[in-house]
């Protein structure tokens, strides 16, 4: 398509000035023909010529009707028939040489940058580096394996609403909390622990002559001077008592607890979370 307006043009390099007048003419008016082939060619795979890859999925081989020549800017779309699984895939493209795929940024790719089937490649060619660029990466290396995907709305499989990705439904009835490789309950990625259920274990105590007994709260039962029969464990509490006879202490055996259920929890909110295996 031709744009009305200079800044929508791509850039020509067909010499406007040929043929000229009073020269043989027959060469420049072929060259020019030759380079506005060869745009019109990159203009029309840009936006309509397309083919699915062949080769495997980390060294693709694409053969177009045109073929493909090599110069800085060069754009391509092609439809990719799986996954890539490396950092280092190649295109191959109509002969003209295994190049690696990189992203815009000329940083390595990962692992599922070309998503699969349903992904079309935009690629542009890097003629100083000797390398095919991917302008659109999948996103997937936003969400690498491990990854923890979560959603406040939509139930749907991450694999779905992203297109790439092998999810499974992750952390039920928990929540996260980070490493502590101080703590050996939480210093392993994915270890559990604690339970939605509290429960305060009950415990027997036998009294002796040193060691009388307790009840929990610092209140006991006790005769003394000074005192009635029930009183705070800490006798310096009771002002102007200052020194206490205590006598006649009876402390049987005794079991005392509470056990109780779902006393434990944290303030919480529940969402949808899935976790990123493939």
């Amino acid at each position: 398509m031709v744009s009305g307006t200079t800044e929508n043009r791509m850039a020509s390099s067909i010499d406007a000035t040929k043929p000229t007048t009073g020269t043989a003419t027959t060469s420049s008016v072929r060259d020019n023909f030759t380079l506005a082939k060869a745009e019109i060619n990159e203009v029309m795979r840009a936006t309509e010529d397309q083919v699915t890859a062949a080769g495997t999925a980390d060294a693709l081989t694409a053969d177009f009707v045109t073929n493909v020549v090599l110069a800085e800017g060069v754009t391509i779309c092609i439809k990719a028939a799986s996954a890539n699984a490396t950092a280092t895939p190649t295109l191959n493209v109509d002969g003209t040489g295994v190049k690696t795929i990189v992203k815009d940024s000329g940083s390595a790719l990962v692992a599922g940058d070309i998503a699969g089937s349903r992904h079309r490649l935009i690629f542009k060619y890097d003629a100083s580096n000797t390398v095919w660029v991917l302008m659109n990466p999948s996103g997937s290396s936003l969400y690498p394996v491990g990854s923890i995907y979560i959603n406040a709305s939509v139930a749907t499989n991450p694999a779905t609403l992203l297109g790439f990705g092998t999810w499974t439904a992750f952390g039920a009835g928990r929540v996260m909390v980070g490493i502590d490789s101080g703590n050996t309950l939480m210093d392993t990625v994915e270890e559990t622990g604690g339970s939605a259920d509290s429960s305060l274990v009950s415990h027997t105590h036998t009294a002796t002559v040193t060691d009388p007994g307790h009840l929990h709260g610092n209140v006991f039962a006790a005769t003394g001077t000074g005192l009635g029969d029930r009183r705070d464990f800490n006798y310096a509490s009771f002002s102007g008592v200052t020194s206490v006879a205590v006598t006649n202490i009876s402390v049987s055996n005794s079991t005392e607890g509470v056990s109780a259920t779902n006393t434990n929890y944290q303030p919480f909110i529940t969402v949808y979370m899935w976790k990123r295996t493939a």
